[in-house]
């Protein structure tokens, strides 16, 4: 592969987890369907951020560079 691999920064994932974890959860504190919810997309968030790690970890090995994007908008860099 000689491009690099776009990938999402990581802080993508922060902000949202973090919006999840300050904001919405608390604000379905007392709507324990809705609390059960929000709790299912933050795991699923975490998940998503690790199996990018895993990935990056396997592009590292392979020697495969990677682009991390901050939106789509983003010009790959050419080196």
């Amino acid at each position: 592969m000689s491009e690099p691999l776009p990938l999402p920064s990581h802080v993508h994932y922060e902000l949202l987890l973090q919006l999840l974890e300050r904001q919405t959860l608390f604000a379905v504190y007392e709507e324990p369907e809705l609390k059960h919810d929000v709790d299912e997309l933050i795991i699923t968030l975490r998940k998503a951020l690790s199996q990018q790690r895993k990935l990056e970890e396997d592009c590292d090995r392979l020697g495969v560079k990677i682009d991390y994007r901050w939106s789509l908008n983003d010009n790959p860099v050419k080196e």
